[in-house]
């Protein structure tokens, strides 16, 4: 197999001004970009959309969900951890109104200019078969609230024609880590793994 780290804009790898040119209006760069490695990677022949799989956690939990409600096509499996998906109410959960500086204002214009496209809760379609999908999450994160994962994932089984391709793990300890110790990281690895190789392993 092959594992690629898309460094995308948003990200902090290239300093600030890299950092700088997804925030809040400008986030939807960052999954154009993920979008543009992914389609590079297939049309590079490493790979087709039925061998490629994409991983995401926190803020890469929104990432990736956003792979899914915009781009099913892209991807065979996604694995979606301790994510922010409703882009309306993150701010007032746990952690969430630190994070307006890199988001947005949900309660202002913000919501109709940039934050409702790029809000996977508020984006899942009814008519759209999505692929595969992990969802794990902590009862216990501080940061991220469980409630993300757990809407997001009885949305896409009660209005969507995708109930059989749901998955969901929720550890009871774990903070934002979704793990209490090394037993749990262990064992949230490889549900994640299996997952992987049930979902990819025999594509051509």
């Amino acid at each position: 197999g092959v594992y690629c780290v898309a460094n995308i804009r948003g990200g902090g790898e290239f300093g600030p001004q890299w950092h700088k040119a997804a925030l809040r209006e400008n986030r939807q760069r960052a999954y154009e970009d993920l979008f543009a490695v992914a389609e590079a990677l297939i049309a590079d022949g490493v790979c087709t959309n039925k061998q490629l799989g994409v991983r995401g956690g926190s803020n890469g939990g929104l990432l990736v969900g956003n792979a899914l409600v915009q781009r099913p096509d892209l991807f065979a499996a996604i694995l979606c951890g301790v994510p922010l998906l409703d882009m309306k109410k993150y701010h007032k959960l746990l952690a969430g109104a630190s994070w307006m500086a890199e988001y947005g204002d949900p309660d202002t214009s913000h919501w109709e200019e940039h934050l409702k496209k790029i809000s996977p809760y508020h984006n899942v379609d009814a008519k759209t078969k999505y692929p595969p999908v992990l969802f794990t999450t902590s009862t216990r994160d501080d940061r991220v609230h469980p409630g993300h994962a757990r809407k997001m994932v009885k949305r896409l089984i009660d209005t969507t024609p995708s109930a059989s391709n749901v998955y969901y793990y929720e550890n009871i300890e774990g903070g934002h880590g979704g793990a209490a110790d090394s037993k749990q990281r262990a064992y949230v690895g490889s549900l994640s793994y299996n997952f992987l190789w049930r979902m990819l392993a025999q594509a051509q």
